[in-house]
């Protein structure tokens, strides 16, 4: 049996959940427990002190443990969600919107994990604008941003599936940035020690079949089946929202065609955390990245 962790509980990651429904690590030949998880930092936790074998997570936090400790073991060896799943979704219409625009408004970022907004600023730099000038909210749940928006009290929000679809399908926001078009971005593999990835080489060959196999049935069904199969992990989400969040992430290119992580966006990362100064040093790909088993898996 492999022990896998959950980050935390997002639509972005319905694969990993699609896995267990359809069968797909048992079709593979292999047992696969899910272990929920309160936050990243305690998956992370989990996986280093030997609790479980495999979390999915973000390479940002194997590249920082290998940033601090040189010795480190983790590593990433199956892809999943290989784009940003963040959006800014604005309280007016801005069908010319323009990433300078966001230093003439009221902006609120994501508190609840790095990622979203060390990405983003990354965007802004690229187009000649300082984060830092912004007048930016931060602490404020995604939650609370998104009443905010509802409210009238802020001009635009940076935020995930449901809620922004769910702003969007009500009238009271609107879509002004969908950083899954800014191209690959390494955003959530599972991640391993690599003692365990020789060690259990087989079974974790097999889980990455499993994935595979799962991205291509996410590919290939309607997202209302999708919604539908899955809405028990999210009870509280609205069948039609879900769809078309699932929709709408899947014209952007969300989810990878196979497990392999690419380098252009693991180096897409790499150089936002640089540019934010999460990073000390240079973290190479191949420290971090084990494509080995993904490249058997698609073949």
């Amino acid at each position: 049996m492999i022990v896998l962790s959950e980050n935390f509980r997002a639509l972005f990651y319905a694969p990993f959940y699609a896995a267990y429904v359809t069968g797909a690590f048992r079709d593979a030949g292999v047992e696969v427990a899910l272990r929920p998880s309160p936050d990243p930092p305690a998956a992370a936790r989990a996986l280093r002190s030997g609790e479980v074998d495999v979390m999915w997570g973000g390479p940002l936090r194997v590249m920082i443990v290998h940033d601090g400790e040189p010795d480190a073991d983790l590593v990433c060896f199956a892809d999943v969600v290989a784009r940003d799943p963040f959006f800014v979704i604005g309280a007016r219409p801005r069908p010319d919107f323009r990433l300078a625009d966001l230093a003439k408004v009221r902006f609120a970022s994501v508190s609840e994990v790095p990622t979203p907004w060390i990405c983003l600023a990354d965007d802004l730099r690229r187009a000649g604008v300082d984060p830092d000038r912004l007048d930016r909210v931060s602490g404020r749940s995604m939650a609370d941003n998104a009443a905010a928006i509802r409210a009238g009290t802020l001009d635009a929000a940076q935020l995930f599936q449901p809620h922004a679809e769910e702003l969007l399908a009500s009238g009271a926001g609107h879509l002004w940035y969908a950083a899954a078009t800014r191209g690959l971005t390494a955003y959530t593999t599972l991640v391993t020690r690599r003692p365990t990835l020789e060690r259990r080489a087989d079974d974790l060959l097999k889980m990455t079949q499993g994935l595979h196999r799962t991205l291509g049935w996410f590919a290939a069904t309607p997202a209302v089946d999708i919604a539908r199969a899955l809405k028990s992990y999210f009870p509280d989400v609205a069948e039609p929202i879900f769809a078309a969040a699932i929709e709408r992430y899947r014209k952007l290119g969300l989810w990878g065609p196979d497990p392999v992580i690419r380098r252009e966006g693991y180096d897409r990362l790499h150089a936002a955390m640089r540019a934010a100064g999460t990073l000390k040093r240079d973290i190479p790909y191949e420290l971090c990245v084990d494509t080995s088993l993904a490249e058997r898996a698609r073949s």
